[in-house]
């Protein structure tokens, strides 16, 4: 049986080995971002449904679990925001009878400000919201929202959500050079984040290919110094580079390295070729030039992957 609603398990950065289960079809979400690997959105809206079938999303993960499959965490995720799926309590509350494998929610928090989509998550073990300002201005420029959305209204929903979710908050903060890295950004920012009360704060930065170019990453250097700042809570997530690979792994990369070897591809080629999902690809992809052995370039207007021949 082939899985459309599944994909992995792949190495998360704070997941461990993480199923993703893709609740939402690629790009409806409720930002547009410039740092989004995925590319622009090309549905951006706050109105909630069933966008993808609940049933069939269960079914995949049950044939999964069946089949012997195993992973730290079962993620919803994808390739939009979850919390637009409006039956994601369903499905939270489903897999928790197939499974003791704990749920993650990764999300970027914009609609908790609804008491039902705080509501459908509560059953999960682990949600992981974004926050990366508490400024209007930069808000805007950074995650362009959908016009219904407010930054004021997303930090009170995330504030309320702390105080009736029982489980784990990671709270990611993704820094983009010279947009939200200042001393007034960050020192805004930390307030903020007293209220909301994370069990962990994630320091990011841009480490794929974002929507916009100018989006820029925080060295390392950089990331640290704002680290210390937030305290004992706070820790960088910026994949510099990775110790230790599964064998699994490194086998998945390998065949996506021999593909691009060939001739340089999109994102959409290797999915294509491969039966891969996207968001699979992105997380070798992301290793590779890490690694320098593929490098992006830019042609009429598309991004392409191409193999470094130095290596």
């Amino acid at each position: 049986m082939r899985h459309k609603y599944i994909y992995g398990p792949v190495p998360s950065r704070r997941l461990g080995l993480s199923l993703g289960i893709d609740i939402v079809p690629y790009k409806n979400c409720s930002f547009n971002c410039i740092y989004c690997q995925l590319g622009p959105t090309t549905n951006r809206t706050v109105k909630r449904g069933e966008y993808q079938p609940a049933d069939k999303v269960l079914s995949d993960v049950e044939d999964f679990l069946k089949k012997g499959g195993r992973a730290d965490y079962l993620t919803l995720s994808g390739s939009g925001e979850p919390t637009l799926h409006s039956r994601i309590g369903y499905i939270i509350d489903v897999l928790k009878q197939y499974s003791k494998i704990p749920i993650a929610v990764l999300t970027n928090g914009s609609l908790f400000h609804l008491e039902e989509v705080r509501k459908a998550i509560a059953g999960a073990d682990i949600v992981l919201p974004t926050l990366s300002t508490a400024d209007r201005e930069t808000f805007k420029k950074i995650h362009r929202p959908a016009p219904e959305l407010d930054i004021d209204q997303i930090i009170e929903g995330q504030i309320e959500f702390r105080q009736e979710f029982k489980g784990q908050i990671w709270l990611e903060v993704m820094l983009i050079k010279g947009l939200n890295d200042t001393s007034r950004e960050i020192e805004g920012l930390r307030e903020v984040i007293k209220n909301i009360d994370p069990d962990r704060i994630h320091l990011n930065t841009v480490v794929r290919p974002p929507a916009e170019n100018y989006a820029r990453p925080l060295d390392i250097e950089e990331l640290n110094k704002i680290k210390e700042f937030f305290g004992a809570r706070c820790e960088v997530i910026a994949p510099f580079k990775r110790e230790g690979e599964r064998q699994y792994f490194k086998e998945k990369k390998g065949v996506i390295l021999e593909l691009i070897k060939r001739r340089p591809v999109t994102l959409d080629d290797i999915v294509s070729a491969l039966g891969m999902v996207r968001n699979e690809v992105l997380k070798y992809l992301d290793q590779l030039i890490i690694e320098k052995k593929i490098k992006v370039v830019e042609h009429n207007g598309r991004r392409y992957y191409e193999f470094i021949a130095d290596n």
